[in-house]
């Protein structure tokens, strides 16, 4: 056999060997978007993000992805629309092993975004839902704030805006803390208590780390909680 035919062999059989260890398949639609790039992303620490894979969309709507995936993690789908787009647009997901579906649009490609196929995914836009009423209640309670100025004097009016600010703050903590004990079985949950619970006492995130399962302790998340939690003074 010629050593160019060995070669081609080669590369077919490395290629379907890395296909079948891909486990996790990422596909759906931008409408809209007839030219542009598409980017597979996730961070690999807190700090280095990292393309995956691209796209180049040349009159087409639709895109895939594949990537191999040993637990759920988030990564993001970004879009450059051209070589001047320096406002790269991210939609974050959860993603887990398995098919993933993404449909948005190029003119609201965050907020018009809609991801099925992942059980974390389902419980991180539960969770956001209620992240955002809370966040509706801090609005409100800054217009009642501003509103009011004439009603009561400058002190007064501090100390009530301060009282109403801390009971949300601390919904929003009890909320979050929560959420994540009652899905202790499922990577969000480390996720939640790394990321959304910065400002709780040792205490309350050790009863959340210790209520994990094993499989969620050695997990991507669960591992950096740890830490998170090996750093308290």
């Amino acid at each position: 056999m010629k050593p160019y035919i060995k070669y081609l062999f080669l590369l077919l059989f490395f290629k379907c060997t890395n296909d079948i260890n891909k486990n996790l398949n990422i596909s759906g639609s931008v409408k809209g978007l007839r030219k542009g790039k598409l980017y597979l992303q996730k961070y690999i620490n807190d700090t280095t993000l990292i393309i995956i894979d691209s796209l180049k969309i040349e009159g087409v709507e639709t895109f895939e992805f594949n990537d191999s995936l040993s637990e759920a993690q988030f990564y993001f789908l970004t879009l450059k629309k051209d070589e001047t787009d320096t406002t790269l647009q991210k939609i974050p997901f959860f993603a887990e092993e398995g098919k993933i579906e993404i449909n948005t649009r190029l003119n609201t490609f965050l907020s018009s975004a809609k991801v099925e196929g992942s059980e974390n995914q389902i419980l991180w836009d539960e969770y956001l839902m209620i992240m955002r009423k809370f966040n509706n209640q801090n609005i409100e309670l800054v217009k009642d704030y501003l509103e009011k100025k004439g009603e009561f004097d400058s002190k007064q009016r501090d100390e009530i805006f301060e009282k109403k600010n801390n009971l949300i703050k601390r919904k929003k903590v009890l909320f979050s803390l929560n959420f994540a004990m009652n899905n202790s079985d499922k990577e969000i949950s480390a996720y939640i208590g790394l990321y959304e619970l910065n400002n709780i006492s040792k205490k309350y995130l050790d009863s959340l780390y210790s209520k994990l399962n094993k499989e969620i302790k050695s997990s991507f998340y669960g591992k950096k909680l740890k830490k998170k939690l090996d750093g308290f003074i």
